[in-house]
């Protein structure tokens, strides 16, 4: 299990390293090492997902390791309250972002092993303060330079950090 707290409230998500492997020991590195302590979640989509885990409060990218395989082909759906790898076009890209699904979104599910089948890697789901999600999901946004649907007010991730059993 993983806690963060952050500036909107307290969450928990539990990974599924079964289903996962590679997508959840990633993220647990990231957090072990602090990296997500003081970054933001910098994109905001009502009815869509909110996004995190890549940007300083400044909105300057932070230096991640080398992508990760995508997992996305491993039976798990991009529900309500999952958490699944952010990435770009290239299906093998993702390192540090992660998105937190507010609804089901079964569009961004592995359909097939092509550039527009291939989805995103679903890896764990919110376990404890789904209402801070739907908070987050509502926040007002507007534009920061080249990014839209950035929190008008930031949400800040003060500290993540595995609980352990």
């Amino acid at each position: 299990m993983i806690k963060f707290e952050t500036t909107m409230g307290n969450f928990v998500v539990e990974l599924d390293t079964e289903k996962a492997p590679e997508s959840s020991k990633n993220f647990e590195q990231y957090v072990r090492d602090g990296f997500y302590d003081g970054t933001i979640f910098h994109r905001v989509i009502d009815n869509f997902m909110v996004q995190g885990g890549g940007f300083d409060t400044d909105m300057n990218q932070k230096p991640t390791r080398e992508p990760i395989k995508n997992e996305a082909d491993n039976g798990l759906a991009n529900d309500k309250y999952t958490l699944a790898m952010a990435r770009t076009q290239d299906p093998d890209s993702a390192t540090a972002q992660f998105f937190i699904n507010v609804k089901d979104n079964a569009f961004l599910n592995h359909s097939g092993k092509t550039v527009s089948g291939w989805g995103y890697a679903v890896f764990g789901k919110v376990v404890e303060g789904t209402e801070v999600i739907d908070a987050m999901k509502g926040v007002k946004t507007g534009s920061f330079g080249f990014h839209q649907d950035v929190p008008a007010e930031q949400i800040v991730i003060n500290k993540a950090y595995v609980v352990e059993d």
